[in-house]
């Protein structure tokens, strides 16, 4: 149905006047009769009944009049919706609970008045085809995987570098201690059911395992976190990397322990990809707040994969 003649049929039924829907829309009355009659051969009915003091709509014209409106309505919030200055910045943060997450919520309280639509997607060739589809305006992701380049319309800039810390249970052999070498983790059980094989972090902890001999297992299904601090708090032999930016609670009872891992400390790299052609207004005003709140990157006593972005 053409939303031209629709729109027509609206404003002469509110002017109950051609002459004057035809000021409104600027058109020639005759282009409004025109419109009007199109729409009347395609519904099959009579929508006006013409008199000397303008035009009365048919007990058909009273019934589509609403329908009407309400198509007018769907067709400007479907033109809003792709219009950039206009729609919330859509950004893809992997999880909830993730050092993403945190970022995308300071980046809320510091600028209320933009509307945001956070979404999350699961790896990162889906991402990477969101942002360059224009389906999402941003992600974060660890860039780049091995062997996996950014298509050169996405750019990337490293705005967060995650330092890993060990999460034990209360009857671990490392629950007490203040910090760890990596080194010394060496012989530990380290369980991380969450480990997907293709993933950037599967890659990441590849590079971990091969640098420093550890032994990270993902076997079991992943029922998510809840489980994961259950069977830690449990389990005296296992333990788990957990980001320290990541947001989890856990009952006081679990007895649960971060310790700091040093000498080096692991640190995943969180980068911020956007398609370098996008208009959003908004995206510029993300970049900047990451750049001022990041802080320096590679730092001395820290490890990070060598096919991880330069900062």
């Amino acid at each position: 149905m053409d939303l031209d003649t629709v729109r027509t049929f609206v404003a002469a039924a509110d002017a109950g006047r051609f002459q004057e829907a035809a000021a409104e829309l600027a058109v020639t009355q005759q282009a409004v009769s025109k419109r009007i009659a199109a729409l009347e051969r395609e519904l099959g009915v009579r929508l006006f009944t013409r008199n000397a003091r303008g035009a009365d709509l048919t007990i058909d014209g009273q019934a589509f009049l609403p329908h009407a409106r309400e198509l007018l309505r769907v067709a400007e919030r479907a033109a809003a919706s792709v219009q950039t200055g206009r729609r919330p910045l859509r950004v893809d943060v992997i999880t909830s609970r993730s050092a993403q997450s945190a970022l995308m919520r300071a980046f809320h309280r510091a600028h209320p008045d933009i509307e945001l639509d956070v979404v999350m997607l699961f790896d990162i060739d889906t991402a990477v085809a969101a942002v360059r589809s224009g389906a999402v305006d941003a992600s974060f992701r660890a860039v780049g995987a091995p062997g996996r380049p950014l298509p050169p319309d996405i750019a990337s800039v490293r705005v967060l570098d995650e330092p890993l810390e060990l999460l034990t249970g209360p009857a671990h052999a490392l629950a007490g201690a203040r910090s760890v070498p990596l080194t010394e983790l060496v012989g530990h059980r380290i369980w991380m059911p969450g480990i997907v094989p293709g993933t950037e972090w599967a890659a990441y902890y590849d590079d971990l395992v091969a640098a420093f001999g550890l032994t990270i297992e993902a076997t079991g299904p992943n029922f998510g976190s809840d489980a994961l601090l259950d069977t830690i708090a449990d389990t005296p032999a296992l333990a788990t990397f957990m980001g320290g930016r990541t947001r989890l609670v856990w009952p006081a009872g679990h007895g649960l322990r971060l310790v700091p891992v040093t000498d080096p400390t692991p640190v995943y790299p969180h980068s911020l990809l956007w398609h370098r052609d996008n208009p959003h207004p908004a995206l510029p005003t993300l970049r900047a707040h990451l750049a001022a709140g990041a802080p320096g990157h590679d730092a001395a006593g820290t490890w990070t994969p060598d096919w991880v972005t330069p900062a």
